[in-house]
C-alpha cells in the first residue's frame, strides 16, 4: 500500500499540491523569493502531526462519549539555525473547553493516540521527541 502527492510548479515559488483528491498551495516566504501564497512546506508537518492525533482523539472520546464544546490542538517545535534547518522536537498542546470534561477520559485517549494509533507521531519520534499536555477550560 503507497500514498501519493502530486506537485506542480505555478510560479516563482508556488506550487500546487494535489493530496487525496483535494488541492492545497504551497510557497515561500517573500524574503526568499514566494509571493507567500500558502503555507511552507516544512510546517506542514506540524499540521499532519497536529491532524493525526486530533482525529485519533476526537474518534477516541466520541467511543467513550465524553463531552466538550471546544477542541484545539497546537503544536510547536523547534528548529536547527543550520542548513538543512530540521525540526529537533515537537510538542503537542491539546486544549479542551467544555463542562463537562473528563481529564482521566481525555488522558486515556491521548496516550491511545501517542502510544498505537497516531502513525505521524510515531515517524517524527525518530526525529525528536514528541510531548502534550492538556490544557482544559469550562
Amino acid at each position: 500500500m503507497a500514498d501519493r502527492v502530486t506537485l506542480k510548479w505555478k510560479s516563482g515559488m508556488a506550487f500546487e499540491g494535489e493530496v487525496n483528491g483535494h488541492t492545497l498551495a504551497i510557497d515561500a516566504d517573500q524574503s526568499v523569493g514566494g509571493t507567500d501564497s500558502g503555507p511552507r512546506p516544512k510546517a506542514l508537518m506540524l499540521l499532519a502531526l497536529a491532524g493525526c492525533t486530533a482525529m485519533d482523539v476526537v474518534s477516541i472520546l466520541g467511543k467513550m462519549r465524553m463531552p466538550y464544546d471546544d477542541f484545539t490542538v497546537d503544536v510547536v517545535s523547534n528548529k536547527t539555525s543550520e542548513h538543512p534547518v530540521v525540526y529537533t522536537d515537537f510538542k503537542i498542546i491539546y486544549k479542551f473547553r467544555g463542562k463537562e470534561l473528563d481529564l482521566e477520559k481525555i488522558q486515556k485517549a491521548i496516550d491511545l493516540s501517542q502510544e498505537k494509533y497516531c502513525g505521524v507521531s510515531a515517524m517524527y519520534r525518530h526525529i525528536g521527541p514528541v510531548t502534550f499536555e492538556v490544557v482544559t477550560e469550562e
